[in-house]
Order: C-alpha cells, then sequence, then structure tokens
C-alpha cells in the first residue's frame, strides 16, 4: 500500500528535509522544493565558493546542483541525512567542474582554496602552535582530492561514514587517506614554517647590514 501524502502546510517551518522531499515527489508541487532551495541554496553556494573562489562560477555551479537535485529528488533513499546527500552532489559536481577548469587552464587548482575563518584544523597536530598563513601555505600544496577530504572532515564535520558515501569507497579507506593527507599536511607545514623561519633570519641580516648594525 502506498503511503499518502503528507497532510501538512507549504510555510510550516516543522518540515524535516525528508517529509519535503517526499511531498515533492509525491505532488510535484513547486512549493516544497522552494522550501528545500530556502534551506540550502546559501550553505550550497558557499561550498561551490569555497571551492572555485569566483562568486559567478559559484552561482553557476549552485545553479547547475540545484538542477541535478529536482531530476534525482525521487530517487534519494533515507540511508543517509538529506544534507549529506546534497553535498554528495554537491562535492562531486564541484570536483568535476574543478577537473574541467583545470583540463581548460581556466583556473588553477592552487588557487581554489582558502581556510575559512572559522575552520579549526588545530587538532591535525599536537600542539597549538598554529598559523593561519602556514596553514594556508600548507593548504595550497595539497591537492584538490586531498582539500576536499579535510573540507569535509573538518569543515562540515562529517563522518567517515558519510564520506565514504559521498567518496563510495570503503570506511577504512577513507581513514587510511584521511591519515595520508593528515601527514602530508602535517609536513607541508612544517617545511612551510622552517622556510619561512629562514626567510625571516635573511630579513633580518638584510637589514642590519643596511643599518651597518
Amino acid at each position: 500500500m502506498s503511503e499518502k501524502p503528507l497532510k501538512k502546510e507549504v510555510d510550516d517551518q516543522n518540515y524535516t528535509d525528508e517529509d519535503l522531499v517526499k511531498l515533492y515527489v509525491q505532488t510535484q508541487r513547486n512549493s516544497y522544493f522552494e522550501k528545500i532551495y530556502e534551506r540550502y541554496a546559501t550553505r550550497v553556494y558557499q561550498k561551490c565558493l569555497f571551492f572555485v573562489k569566483d562568486s559567478a562560477k559559484a552561482e553557476d555551479l549552485t545553479h547547475d546542483i540545484f538542477f541535478k537535485l529536482i531530476l534525482r529528488l525521487s530517487t534519494f533513499k533515507e540511508n543517509s541525512k538529506f544534507s549529506t546527500w546534497l553535498y554528495s552532489i554537491t562535492y562531486n559536481h564541484c570536483m568535476d567542474q574543478l577537473r574541467s577548469y583545470k583540463r581548460s587552464g581556466e583556473i588553477s587548482y592552487d588557487e581554489t582554496f582558502e581556510i575559512p575563518d572559522d575552520t579549526d584544523l588545530n587538532n591535525l597536530f599536537d600542539h597549538d602552535d598554529v598559523e593561519t598563513k602556514r596553514l594556508q601555505l600548507a593548504m595550497d600544496q595539497l591537492t584538490v582530492d586531498e582539500k576536499g577530504l579535510l573540507l569535509m572532515k573538518y569543515a562540515d564535520e562529517m563522518s567517515i561514514r558519510d564520506i565514504a558515501e559521498i567518496l563510495k569507497v570503503t570506511e577504512s579507506s577513507v581513514k587510511m587517506r584521511l591519515l595520508r593527507t593528515k601527514e602530508k599536511f602535517r609536513n607541508k607545514y612544517m617545511e612551510t614554517a622552517f622556510f619561512l623561519g629562514i626567510f625571516l633570519i635573511k630579513v633580518i641580516e638584510l637589514l642590519n647590514q643596511f643599518f651597518g648594525k
């Protein structure tokens, strides 16, 4: 026996995401999809912007993602949260587009990421002596996939299971990739700190020579 359509008003803020999906699939009323759009458009745009660092491209990607979403809503299964499923579409679409931009020479991978102010990456290290600029320089030396992995784990605080679903790999594979990426990131951070230290020493020496000290 098929389920009866859920009886709620469109403007009811108590809808769950899953309610809205069911209602849209059952009725095809745009008002239900508009509610989903209202909830997630800004977040999807911010994620796209995080990837491409270009507002126009981020807007285009956001529109593409929601177009894909409206075509795929009927395939949504409640094996995971709707937000995780939507992020999977967002992440994969952005990754595909970044690779396309890279092949065409339209954008450089190294220009696509910045560490947001509210991202806590301190727990990648055994101490708290971290600096944003050094973190940024270290992050610039990671691949897009490595950056995306750190984004999912530490910025979006996604579980290993959710990441595995998005990447379509096993949880063990995610753990291994995360371990290797963290180690690479830590090493790049330490290298950056070392070279910045040498640079600072050289600057001080030149200043001392200039001022005759």
